[in-house]
């Protein structure tokens, strides 16, 4: 793998501001020159996009916890062995939108699998792959769905109920204070100008380190 290309993960709850924050991150690398691509999870190739509109369909069939975790990671193995590794191989940045501490947050935290069993399909299928760099967009959970509702209709994960999002947003806090290295935690219930200034500066450090 190539030492100088960065493994970036974009993590935070629903409505929390990762696709604003993504915008921002691109025209940065972008400004100064820097080789990326941008993909995201659910997704990032032909067939793990057709997972994630399993994931997000509110089918009339319940999609048990156990067989979301499953695709997640069906999905996530087929993006790591044809986008990720790939581009960090040619050198290319590689900025994710979410994820393997997604599936902790969402399948573990949230809908109460065992994080053992989750670390296992992670170390089964990822090894030591991990982002050298995560940010985490910390929202209130309340003010995130009232961003997403305003968008429009919700999908099968964004209709659930206020508890489940808290548990989310309180497991990737807890998570980032034991990894401060790796983390970095913007919160975005404020001016949207003060985010973008918050992760620029981020991404000063990480250029410079």
């Amino acid at each position: 793998m190539n030492s100088k290309a960065k493994f970036i993960s974009i993590e935070g709850g629903e409505g929390a501001g990762k696709s604003t924050a993504i915008k921002t991150i691109q025209s940065y690398l972008n400004q100064h020159g820097i080789a990326h691509i941008v993909t995201r999870e659910p997704g990032g190739t032909p067939l793990a996009e057709k997972i994630r509109s399993l994931l997000l369909d509110k089918s009339e069939e319940t999609l048990l916890p156990e067989s979301e975790l499953l695709l997640f990671f069906a999905g996530r193995y087929q993006h790591v062995e044809h986008v990720i590794k790939p581009a960090l191989e040619k050198g290319l940045w590689v900025i994710s939108d979410r994820f393997v501490a997604a599936s902790f947050a969402y399948q573990g935290a949230g809908r109460g699998i065992a994080e053992d069993r989750i670390t296992y399909l992670k170390q089964w299928l990822l090894g030591s792959l991990s982002p050298d760099y995560t940010l985490l967009l910390d929202a209130p959970p309340a003010l995130g769905l009232d961003r997403i509702k305003a968008r429009g209709e919700l999908d099968r994960i964004e209709i659930e109920k206020i508890d489940f999002f808290n548990r989310i947003r309180a497991y990737y806090l807890n998570l980032a204070a034991k990894e401060p290295a790796r983390f970095h935690v913007i919160d975005t219930n404020r001016s949207l100008s003060d985010v973008e200034e918050n992760t620029c500066l981020w991404l000063q450090g990480i250029c410079r380190g």
